[in-house]
This record gives structure tokens, sequence and C-alpha cells, in this order.
């Protein structure tokens, strides 16, 4: 199998736990520790939250993809780094837990509300908050070897990163307590029966299917791509008069853009658009 982590021509920064590549208009965050499958802990947390956060105020990125570095997209919290916390005193414990928690929520936010496609490329176990942190992109493609699980209730804990917002509204109310009440783990075909994924490929093609997913995503419109996001997660929010007025704002908004005046002028000359994104 390829490395996940290489793409030729790309400029890279990596820190200990994240890896963070731009190659053109598409960045990756790839996290990074595959000898533990990717078990995040607080460094990985933090980077995690810092990346996310860089790359939703980067303009010149147009598409992010998310991945894990080896078999494994993520196989939920480090339980060692928990069994380490479960040796101090109470307040300190919940400090360090609290601020975990703080750093991946902030990560899934940042990606849920950047203006612009994440997509999931997922391979092996898909656990725990390596579950919420996919449900949180907009796309995910799998490898057909991928299983995925909610793994909370068996170490007696909840679901956090999201994961109680996000599954019911990909999946609804049944479905998800399905997944986190008997914890099951469903391959990657109930997977995309289910609506828990976009697509299914072969584990080899992982890298390339998403890397093309994201290429073409990073052609179109970026900030009409980026309203039509925010419109589709506020329509669990708004009435149907509320989402009707958050549609006529956005369509006035994208009518006023650069890139609804290229398209226009593109499909009356019968050419492709060149999307500038203004």
């Amino acid at each position: 199998m390829p490395n996940p982590t290489v793409i030729p021509h790309v400029s890279r920064r990596m820190t200990q736990k994240v890896i963070l590549e731009r190659d053109g208009a598409v960045a990756r965050i790839v996290l990074n520790q595959p000898e533990a499958m990717n078990a995040i802990g607080p460094e990985m947390a933090r980077e995690l939250a810092l990346a996310a956060a860089e790359l939703a105020r980067d303009e010149a990125v147009r598409c992010v993809i998310v991945t894990g570095a080896g078999r494994h997209f993520m196989a939920g919290g480090d339980v060692r780094y928990f069994s380490e916390l479960l040796t101090l005193p109470a307040t300190e414990r919940d400090a360090k837990l609290s601020e975990l928690i703080t750093d991946v929520g902030d990560a899934v936010a940042s990606l849920r509300a950047m203006c612009k496609p994440v997509v999931a490329a997922v391979r092996g176990a898909v656990a725990g908050f390596g579950l919420s942190l996919m449900c949180a992109c907009d796309l995910a493609v799998a490898g057909e070897g991928s299983t995925f699980k909610m793994a909370y209730c068996q170490l007696g804990a909840s679901p956090d990163g999201g994961g109680s917002h996000s599954l019911p509204r990909l999946l609804g109310v049944r479905r998800a307590l399905q997944l986190a009440l008997l914890d099951e783990r469903i391959d990657a075909r109930r997977a995309l029966e289910f609506g828990l994924v976009t697509r299914v490929v072969p584990d080899e093609s992982v890298d390339g299917a998403v890397m093309a997913l994201a290429q073409g995503l990073a052609r179109q419109a970026t900030a009409a791509l980026g309203r039509t996001k925010r419109l589709i997660h506020a329509a669990f929010d708004n009435d149907l008069a509320g989402q009707l007025e958050a549609e006529r704002l956005a369509f006035l908004a994208g009518a006023a853009s650069e890139d609804f005046a290229e398209a226009v002028a593109a499909f009356v000359a019968k050419r492709r658009p060149n999307f500038r994104s203004r």
C-alpha cells in the first residue's frame, strides 16, 4: 500500500503528531501517530485544532482533506493517556480532560464552519473521536477494509467531538442510537448504506480517489460551496421561513460575486468558467 502521507510537489509542515501539507489549492491534515493507530492525546488534539483553524483562515486553500498516516484513520482516544490521568487528583484530571475535549471540539468546529469543503479519506479503524472527526467532514471516502465503531460506552464514556450532534443528522435518531448504545462495529459497505460515508473504494485507491475529488471541488466556486454548506447545516435549526430567508440572503451574496458573473458569462460563451471565489 502506498504511504498515504506522501504527495509529490507539496509544501509540508510537520509537527510531532500532525502533518499539514499543501498541494496547490488542496491542503491535507494528516494524523501522524501510525504506531498507535493515530489514537488522539493532548498533543495531537492541540495540533489538530491549530491546523484546522489555520486552514479555515487560508484563502488560498479551496479544499481540505483529513486523513491518517499508516493503515488506520483513527482508533479513538489514547487509552494509555487516560490511564495516566486516573492517577492524578480529580481536579487536575478534570482540567486535563477538559482541555483535551475543548481542543477536539475546536478542531471539529473549524472544519464544520470553514467556507470550503472538507473531505475525509479513511481506511482501517474509524472509532471514537475518529468517527466524530469523520462525521464533521462534508464528504467521506472509505476504503473497503474500513470499520466504524462509536467505542465510547465500552470505556464507560460518552461521545465527544460533536459525534452526538453529527450522527443523528447523518443517520437519523434511531440508527445513531443503534451505533451508540449497541456499540456495533460496521463495515464500509454498511456505512455506505447507512449514509455514514459518501463513497467506498478499494483500500489502495483511497488517496487517489480523494485527491481527484478534492481537486475537482477546488476548481469550483469555493464561496458558493461555503454558502451551500452553511445553508444545509442551518436547515436543522431553522423553520421553513427562516431557511427561505437565509437562502435569499445567500443567493444575493452570490449574485454580487465575481464568480457568479464569470459563471453566467461562461455559460453564454459555452466555455468552462474560471472561478476565483470573489
